[in-house]
């Protein structure tokens, strides 16, 4: 399809093409008023415009002859038949209280029109209570659907992930309490429509938390795999989580912010506040086995984009070690590290966790889909180091070049609280069998004995001590990674304007 401005658009994100009707007033513009009886056919397609906003807009041909018009069109619905990847039938849930409690006019106003243009069917279940979607997954006939859309914010996407997940492990017969089993990969594509108050994964896998360009990503039928964490305690299965998982202060903001949900999205703001000023530290050992199938370094300038290398290469690299090790490589074979120290902060982030106040997110070169995970140390220091620390999050600064911040790139780590081990709890702790180096460079004092809250995703968890564990492209979501070049289209559509 060409512009009439010479401006290429792709058949893979064109939408759809229709039929169109003239009325006088449009015949009588410019050379179609030259015609006896004009046809014409309407194309909708993508518009990409800036910071990764994507819209719907269309242009309308005109051509003198009734057959050469229905050729036209016969031949882009072709085209557009023959893109497999496209979704025919969607699952939608609609999380009515979630954010602003706009989740049900966003998806009514802005949503449901794009795919009623695109032709896609769906099935709308409003829920009603915690956890409705993620138990309907497990009822529903979910082969005859081409995707699951989650409209609501990140804990409504970590419900439906975790009934998806769940709904594959039950149906293939694989114990999830199992924190070594292999967990089968989810083929069905879950997409999301931002609407909550926190929109952190949305952001990380499209570049901006807006609606309209979520919709669009789903119709043109985008994919983006995604690695997922599970989190284990005593051989018991607690969460999967995609972006953070956080011990220490982010933990505690979320548990004090939930005791505050009347003040709405506001409540991260104070609860943040008044973490900061309590400055407490954890202590605790951490134990973890390093990501060796990975090319890619926390350090690294490069971010992951759209067809990342790294992401394509490490998948390939762990491929080809399972099939040479088979089970034994996952069932800890290879070396682990010991840490043991005073923690301000323990986090463990699968994606960069970007967002609009840090653009650059936690870590700014953790990837998507390489089967890996950033594990971040914050140790014990001053409130203005940690300050200092805090503020890098938001500006261009390597946010680990501090003496008390370490970062390691792992696919699997176990946590145990100073309190746990004094109670000698069960956890497995491979660390207290001799593997790696321990860290003793801190000299002991004071620690607060009391354990921290472990947020999961936006969610917290009950137990401190924790066995996690990362799977490669676990699940897909109907998105295509941040584009490097938006700047180029951007000004691509605009000069298309002028």
């Amino acid at each position: 399809c060409v512009h009439p401005e010479n401006c290429f658009v792709p058949t893979s994100e064109i939408i759809a093409v229709e039929e169109t009707e003239l009325n006088k007033k449009q015949r009588n513009i410019g050379k179609w008023q030259k015609m006896a009886k004009p046809h014409a056919f309407t194309v909708y397609y993508v518009k990409k415009g800036r910071k990764h906003r994507w819209r719907c807009t269309d242009v309308t041909f005109c051509c003198a002859e009734e057959h050469l018009c229905n050729q036209w069109i016969q031949a882009l619905k072709q085209v557009l038949e023959m893109q497999k990847s496209r979704p025919k039938q969607l699952l939608v849930y609609i999380n009515p209280y979630g954010g602003k409690r706009q989740g049900k006019r966003i998806y009514e106003q802005k949503v449901a029109p794009l795919f009623s243009l695109a032709s896609i069917s769906t099935d709308v279940v409003i829920t009603e209570h915690a956890n409705h979607a993620k138990d309907n997954l497990f009822e529903v006939n979910i082969n005859k659907y081409d995707g699951v859309v989650c409209v609501g914010g990140d804990g409504m996407f970590s419900e439906v992930m975790h009934g998806l997940i769940g709904r594959m492990q039950k149906d293939s017969g694989i114990d999830q309490n199992n924190p070594k089993a292999p967990l089968v990969q989810c083929n069905i594509r879950i997409g999301i429509i931002p609407a909550g108050s926190t929109d952190c994964i949305c952001y990380s896998t499209v570049g901006i938390s807006d609606p309209v360009t979520s919709a669009l990503h789903i119709i043109v039928g985008d994919c983006q795999p995604l690695d997922v964490t599970s989190v284990h305690h005593n051989n018991t299965f607690l969460k999967y989580s995609v972006s953070l998982l956080g011990y220490g202060f982010y933990g505690d903001i979320l548990k004090d912010s939930e005791k505050k949900r009347w003040m709405g999205p506001m409540r991260y703001d104070y609860s943040g506040f008044k973490t900061f000023l309590s400055h407490h530290y954890y202590e605790g050992t951490i134990t973890f086995q390093p990501a060796k199938h990975t090319l890619g370094s926390p350090r690294d300038k490069e971010s992951c984009r759209t067809g990342c290398y790294i992401c394509k290469r490490s998948e390939q690299q762990l491929a080809e070690q399972h099939r040479e090790c088979g089970l034994k490589h996952e069932e800890g074979e290879e070396e682990w590290r010991v840490i043991k120290g005073k923690f301000l902060a323990i986090n463990a982030v699968n994606m960069s966790c970007a967002c609009p106040r840090s653009p650059k997110g936690l870590s700014p070169a953790a990837h998507l889909a390489d089967g890996s995970a950033d594990l971040i140390l914050v140790r014990k220091c001053s409130r203005l180091d940690f300050l200092r620390y805090l503020v890098r999050h938001t500006n261009q600064e390597d946010q680990f070049d501090f003496s008390f911040v370490d970062v390691y790139r792992v696919k699997s780590f176990q946590f145990t609280s100073k309190l746990s081990e004094d109670n000698e709890s069960n956890v497995t702790d491979i660390g207290k069998k001799g593997f790696g180096h321990f860290c003793r460079d801190h000299p002991a004092c004071c620690c607060h004995i009391a354990n921290s809250t472990w947020n999961c995703d936006g969610e917290t968890l009950d137990s401190s001590a924790i066995e996690v564990r990362v799977h490669c492209q676990l699940m897909k979501l109907f998105a295509r990674g941040i584009e490097e070049n938006w700047k180029e289209e951007a000004a691509c559509s605009q000069s298309s304007n002028e």
